[in-house]
């Protein structure tokens, strides 16, 4: 099955108010391709859920700067002032969660769980308004799994059924929010035949993916000012 196709097939379905998960971690991570292309369609109204807001100029950081972001899914926003700006005028909703939390909820997602019971937060606001589970005689608070409409990745390598490598640190959310998305999209710099990749290094199976693209790259010049 070739799951490979063009920047505009990969978004068809993308509408304006839906869900999206972005793998990465401080930008590093963030399909830039993707996002690029999110950007250019001037899909507004989402609901991100990611491990961070990025920087400004860089990976999900763009999104939320440019206002596409109405509500973020975040463990920080601190490396994106933009991200706290918005936030405190109520121009856009933050929602946090420590990052560990935030990443087992989209592990949840993914395979199939209703949530997690996590001891993090039981006697703060974290605990505002969630169930408290007993078990053996410690309290835990139900975390409900984390899905999206779309998740979009970021890969080094995939063969054509969608097989995934991630390159060193870029791997960080981007196999558990591959598998939390009801759409999911990757993006890679290299696309090769079925058969190439060697089954021991698949990080991400192909079942995970839906569409394939190949990766434009970023301008680093402009990122970053």
């Amino acid at each position: 099955m070739n799951k490979i196709c063009s920047v505009k097939e990969a978004l068809n379905g993308l509408e304006s108010g839906m869900t999206v998960m972005v793998g990465g971690f401080g930008g590093i991570g963030n399909p830039p391709t993707l996002i690029q292309a999110i950007l250019d369609k001037n899909i507004k109204c989402l609901t991100v859920i990611a491990n961070d807001a990025g920087f400004p100029n860089v990976g999900v950081g763009r999104l939320v700067t440019n206002g596409n972001v109405k509500k973020l899914i975040a463990s920080h926003i601190g490396s994106n002032p933009t991200a706290g700006k918005r936030m405190h005028e109520g121009d856009m909703e933050v929602v946090f969660y420590p990052q560990g939390t935030l990443v087992e909820k989209i592990r949840a997602g993914g395979v199939g769980l209703g949530g997690i019971l996590v001891d993090i937060g039981m006697d703060g606001l974290v605990a505002k308004g969630k169930q408290v589970v007993q078990i053996k005689e410690q309290s835990f608070l139900l975390e409900e799994a984390l899905t999206a409409d779309v998740s979009i990745v970021y890969a080094k390598q995939a063969d054509s059924f969608g097989n995934l490598i991630f390159d060193k640190s870029a791997r960080n959310t981007n196999p558990l929010t591959a598998m939390a998305g009801k759409i999911t999209i990757a993006e890679v710099d290299e696309i090769v035949p079925m058969g190439e990749i060697d089954p021991e290094s698949v990080v991400t199976p192909g079942a995970f993916i839906d569409r394939i693209i190949l990766s434009e790259g970023v301008n680093w010049k402009w990122a970053w000012e």
